[in-house]
């Protein structure tokens, strides 16, 4: 895999830049921590479209950018129009939250992401998350953000400090926590007034993806659901942010554990 190491984010960790169209293709697939990918603004749209998709599915962000820009990027014209950042971000495994928890003497408290894809909303969910008290974020390895600098940076850091599982299947995921213990809430505007709600114990909470709220399949999963009023009703404002509405539903969880 060619790469050429630099510094892409001020704030962030040091990143190499993948170029190539095969490399830059592993890397997205892979599963690694890709923060933006470069495409030439020569490259063919059908080209273009097929890692954008890519992109998405990998959270990053995707930039046009002049040819000779690229070629400066890469330090060679044998970029073939595609260049990828990828961040050093070390994932650890759901289990070894669940350890976290254990170690500490405190029924796991976890929050799992289900296809949030902007990563501005996933470093603030994984901030108020860390300030909560809450033993690690799950988020999973396609359709969703992964942990880039620009997540590190909107965490204010605090995606360096707490642990974040990438696991392949988020509803997987519910179902291993389940068998332990942990009861698994979802914010839903079905669901139940967030003040009537027990929140004690060993428990999970799952944010669904900015558009589409959390996914029906994993909505069937959990085993309560509980919502935020609201005083806009009828405004065209129809819900909160969903980093927003994890805030206040993570404080609630906290005020509830303490």
């Amino acid at each position: 895999m060619r790469t050429n190491p630099e510094k892409h984010e001020t704030n962030g960790p040091e990143q190499s830049l993948v170029y190539g169209k095969n490399p830059v293709t592993e890397l997205l697939k892979s599963g690694a921590g890709v923060d933006t990918v470069l495409l030439s603004e020569g490259l063919p749209e059908a080209v273009a479209s097929y890692y954008v998709a890519l992109a998405k599915q990998a959270g990053a962000v995707v930039k046009r950018v002049h040819p000779n820009k690229l070629r400066l990027s890469c330090g060679t014209d044998s970029h073939q129009g595609v260049a990828a950042y990828a961040s050093s971000i070390s994932y650890v495994g759901l289990d070894d939250l669940l350890a976290i928890a254990r170690d500490k003497g405190e029924p796991p408290f976890l929050v799992l992401a289900d296809g949030v894809e902007d990563p501005h909303n996933l470093g603030a969910i994984i901030r108020s998350a860390l300030l909560c008290g809450a033993h690690g974020v799950v988020i999973p390895k396609r359709g969703g953000a992964a942990v880039t600098p620009t997540v590190l940076k909107s965490s204010a850091g605090a995606a360096a400090r707490l642990p974040v599982a990438r696991v392949a299947n988020i509803g997987e995921s519910i179902r291993r926590l389940k068998e332990q213990g942990v009861f698994v809430y979802c914010a839903d505007m079905d669901g139940q007034p967030l003040e009537k709600a027990d929140l004690t114990g060993a428990v999970a909470l799952v944010m669904g993806s900015e558009g589409k709220g959390v996914s029906p399949l994993v909505r069937k999963l959990c085993d309560g659901a509980v919502s935020l009023a609201m005083a806009g009703r009828g405004t065209g404002v129809d819900s909160f942010n969903v980093s927003v509405a994890a805030g206040i539903i993570l404080y609630e969880i906290a005020r509830q554990r303490r």
